[in-house]
């Protein structure tokens, strides 16, 4: 910056305070005159200025936003030869304040609720508050780093450009974001359009018969079924263009799929009207006549998925598919995430990701109100996560049920949370459906451009209460008056159209009616033949998966050579790799085990297992929290090299280097997170069945934080919407006197939950068990989630090992015998899980005779043959015990007694183990082995 060529001003007051940020931290002023946070101020010092212009000239990202105003505007005057006084550098000065003002702050007093509560004003963006007055409007300036197409305006013209741009019906939100040339993508996109591009009548036509379709079909549908849930979609109807251009311009961007998730506001006008679902279809489903339920108790009308392929009107494909949600609004945005992230594995769509788009729908109260939603946006980025940005559309009714917005959040938007990520937000007026429109296709295109989040946020309201039954005005009677005496948004947009020549009165009126006639025509064809859903969205990768569960056992062994073939790629370093040397110590005795055929412990077996898959080409994919080594630094199945800092070159994931051509290990240690990482992974698994799809909590009380998951999906959705799924979840399970947090995954809220073979439910007590039992997952020829109580002492233990011969030639038993059963025992002991160890070496160590021990591998689907079959020889046993750690309303003992009492019905039954307890766990360890060893004795009749 030439020295001299202007006088900085005395005071130029600026609204923010004043920060300087360099590549790496953002450093607050220490300086006098620097915290007096103005720009006047800081221009006082000429050095300092001439030190940030020259780094601004290096990096204009690394200085604030206003500060990258000033310097632009500069350097364009100086570019074009002007002298600059110093009064004129004071005034340009206040110009590029102005610019940053109303780009930061203009959406304060944009035009965006329907309802007409907004700022009219803000003096933050009045003309005193930069030193201008009415006077200075027909003064000419440099346009600074505003997009204009001519570089010098009057301050009366810039005026008219950045309120059009930012405060009309359109408010943006995107001052947050730290990288400049986004910053500069948007305003380019913006600025030049002033948020307002033209429409030919063709599109504006278009945009008023998907009007017409979405208030008609609301209207229609209350006119036959009053009050009759449905979750209107009306104050809220300019959603329907909004979705129809973004499905209109996806395949002209490269997107062939699109996986949408929403709640029930408007679904089933999205359903109709977007994705194509048969009117007649619908109507059946408000008749009951047809409840189309497959295999299962089914679900409401608004919480069913959906499919179809849309031709758009350029003639392009477009897969689309809405997934099933249940009332628990925002928990469908995980698997949405999932289920995106698997289909474009299948497409090999995993670098760019462009070509599968999630599209989630929230309500505005959810969206701010729903911790799922902070953590869906925190996977936004994660590498085992990323899914190429998402677009969120918020329907802002600017109520939840009766809950006002100051009741229901601290925020002034909803969609602050977003900022977290850097998400830009685009705030527009739901009366304006072309601005509607342009601002989702405007978010479409920066997902498409930078593979990122994307939110639109739009401000409308609803007609009706929360629900068809609802009397809102109970609660917000001043609202309501408001809402009742307002035109729709198609009577207003048809008003526009009229009032500028590009509609008669007429043909608004023959649309609407040819819209009616075609509702009627479909409501007659459901009363007279209801139709059949014949859409099989998944039909195409589940081809041969959707079977009944069956007992009938697989074959799941695996070669010697296969074994040899893991074992070494567990055990090879990389060269010049310097792995840990309390991991390396243990690789010759891994290789050895295998070679000689000898024994494995659990993580052995389970890498062999997972090995093995990929070895014959089916893929693996683990996450949780430090699921890479292993809570109990059991796992190992990342490397990190000792002296290599680098997360990429100083990485080595054994599995992945077993042979050429083999499936791919997916490994990723996940966020602190069980909802939302459960969740994706369950939607992962609904994409990829021929995937071996793993979620493991880090202890198994972990899940607490996922029931939601758990409850609405994992074991329902067969049952809703006959949906199933091969998702394998590991819960550590086991009483070793940690606590009551970190002794109990809650087994029996599983085993609650067991009904019409929905789940499998394991609690293992062998590594060879372990290894088929993850084998078994992949090679039926069904899918259901498997939920394993995993050990934490059983690790280690001497005696939870298995023979290599048993992972070659064995298979997956739901129960076990014992091995050492007496000939004549007096008392059967049934259990599962580690308490059998602790059962054996007390028999061992008393020499206890006459007790025979069984044990329970898989709670459900229970295999009554098999079971009999194992416990009949043991007929003449005067007892019968059931034996756990659990307390007594914990563990199995709920979901065996009637098994036991059905099965033993002149038997006498007994319960062993601890009382009944409102905590899982005693904190005590010393408690807890007392406890331990009471109960054991009391099982072999010891005390």
């Amino acid at each position: 910056m030439p020295r001299g060529s202007w006088q900085p001003p005395s005071a130029i007051r600026y609204n923010v305070a004043v920060t300087m940020k360099d590549s790496k931290n953002v450093v607050p002023f220490d300086r006098a005159e620097r915290s007096r946070g103005t720009l006047g101020a800081l221009l006082g010092n000429p050095t300092y200025v001439e030190e940030l212009y020259q780094q601004w000239r290096e990096n204009p990202a690394s200085v604030l936003p206003d500060w990258d105003t000033f310097f632009a505007g500069f350097d364009f005057a100086a570019s074009t030869g002007l002298t600059v006084s110093a009064e004129e550098a004071h005034a340009q000065a206040q110009v590029a304040s102005l610019i940053s003002a109303y780009r930061n702050q203009g959406h304060l007093i944009a035009d965006l609720d329907p309802l007409g509560d907004q700022l009219q004003s803000l003096p933050g963006l009045e003309l005193p508050e930069f030193g201008f007055s009415e006077s200075d409007l027909d003064r000419v300036f440099d346009v600074g780093s505003l997009v204009s197409e001519t570089p010098r305006i009057t301050l009366r013209e810039l005026l008219d450009i950045l309120r059009a741009t930012y405060c009309n019906t359109v408010g943006v939100e995107y001052r947050h974001i730290q990288d400049r040339s986004i910053r500069h993508w948007l305003e380019t996109q913006m600025e030049p359009l002033r948020n307002s591009p033209r429409f030919s009548r063709d599109e504006k036509m278009h945009i008023l018969k998907r009007l017409i379709d979405a208030e008609i079909f609301e209207t229609f549908i209350q006119s036959r079924y009053p009050g009759q849930k449905r979750f209107s979609l009306e104050g809220g109807e300019s959603v329907i263009p909004a979705l129809d251009a973004l499905m209109e311009l996806a395949p002209e961007l490269g997107i062939e799929s699109l996986i949408l998730g929403m709640a029930h506001r408007g679904r089933l006008n999205v359903l109709a009207n977007i994705l194509d679902k048969p009117y007649a279809l619908i109507f059946t489903e408000f008749e009951d006549t047809n409840p189309l339920v497959v295999g299962g108790d089914g679900d409401v009308k608004y919480h069913r998925g959906y499919y179809c392929e849309r031709i758009t009107r350029s003639g392009r494909k477009l897969a689309i598919s809405l997934a099933s949600n249940p009332s628990h609004l925002e928990a469908v945005d995980p698997v949405v995430e999932g289920r995106v992230r698997a289909k474009q594995r299948r497409l090999g769509d995993t670098e760019e990701r462009g070509r599968v788009l999630p599209l989630l729908i929230h309500g505005d109260a959810a969206f701010a109100g729903q911790g799922l939603v902070a953590e869906t946006l925190n996977l936004s980025q994660l590498e085992g996560y990323r899914t190429g940005g998402t677009v969120h559309f918020i329907i802002n009714n600017q109520i939840g049920f009766t809950t006002a917005p100051e009741e229901g959040r601290s925020t002034r938007y909803p969609t602050d949370v977003a900022k977290m990520i850097e998400a830009p937000i685009f705030h527009v007026n739901g009366d304006d459906p072309q601005a509607v429109v342009h601002v989702t296709r405007l978010a479409l295109r920066f997902r498409q451009r930078y593979k990122k989040d994307v939110v639109v946020d739009m401000i409308c309201y609803r007609r009706h209460g929360h629900n068809e039954g609802d009397e809102p005005a109970y609660t917000q009677p001043h609202l309501y008056r408001k809402i009742k005496d307002r035109p729709s948004v198609r009577r207003l947009y048809t008003r526009n159209l009229v009032d500028t020549g590009a509609l008669s009165p007429k043909q608004g009126e023959k649309i609407a009616n040819g819209f009616k006639a075609r509702l009627q025509k479909a409501f007659e064809a459901a009363k007279q033949e209801p139709p059949e859903d014949t859409v099989r969205p998944f039909d195409r990768y589940w081809e041969g998966l959707g079977n009944p569960y069956s007992h009938d056992p697989v074959q799941t062994g695996t070669s010697h050579d296969i074994l040899l073939e893991v074992a070494r790629a567990l055990t090879t370093l990389p060269e010049g790799f310097q792995l840990n040397p309390k991991v390396a110590r243990k690789l010759p005795d891994h290789l050895k085990a295998i070679q000689d055929k000898g024994e494995v412990d659990w993580p052995l077996a389970e890498l062999l297992s997972l090995g093995s898959l990929l070895a014959e080409g089916s893929p693996v994919r683990l996450s949780g929290q430090d699921s890479a080594r292993g809570t109990f630094s059991q796992r190992h199945a990342k490397w990190r090299d000792m002296v290599i800092d680098d997360p990429q070159r100083g990485s080595h994931v054994p599995l992945n280097h077993i042979k050429e051509g083999q499936a791919r290990f997916c490994l990723y240690n996940s966020m602190l997170s069980e909802a939302a990482v459960l969740g994706f992974d369950y939607g992962y698994s609904l994409g990829e069945p021929y995937m071996l799809v793993m979620w493991e909590a880090q202890f198994g009380d972990f899940a607490n934080g996922a029931q939601v998951i758990i409850d609405q999906f994992i074991v329902s959705s067969q049952a809703k919407w006959n949906r199933t799924s091969g998702l394998v979840m590991l819960l550590p399970h086991g009483y070793e006197g940690q606590g009551p947090e970190h002794s109990n995954a809650y087994l029996e809220r599983y085993l609650a939950a067991c009904a019409d073979d929905n789940i499998q439910v394991c609690n293992l007590t062998t590594p060879a068990q372990y290894f088929h039992v993850l084998r078994r997952q992949l090679r039926r020829n069904f899918r259901r989630p498997l939920i394993i109580m995993t050990p934490k002492s059983l690790l280690r233990h001497p005696r939870c090992v298995s023979p290599v011969r048993e992972l070659m030639e064995g298979r997956f038993h739901e129960f076990l015998d014992d091995p050492w059963a007496p000939s004549r025992p007096k008392r059967l002991l049934l259990c599962s899980g580690k308490v059998y160890y602790d059962l054996l070496e007390k028999r061992e160590s008393e020499q206890v005779d006459g007790v025979a021990i069984v044990r329970v591998e898989q709670f459900h689907p229970f295999h009554r043959g098999a079971f009999q079959q194992v416990v009949q020889r043991y007929g003449g046993a005067a007892q019968i015990c059931w034996v756990q750690e659990e307390p007594q309303n914990r563990g199995g003992w709920t979901f065996m007694f009637p098994i036991l009492l059905d099965l033993f019905p002149r038997e006498k039954l007994n319960y062993v183990g601890r009382r009944a307890s409102a905590s899982p766990a005693t904190g005590s360890l010393k408690i807890h082995r007392r406890e331990q060893e009471e109960l054991v004795c009391s099982a072999l009749g010891l005390g």
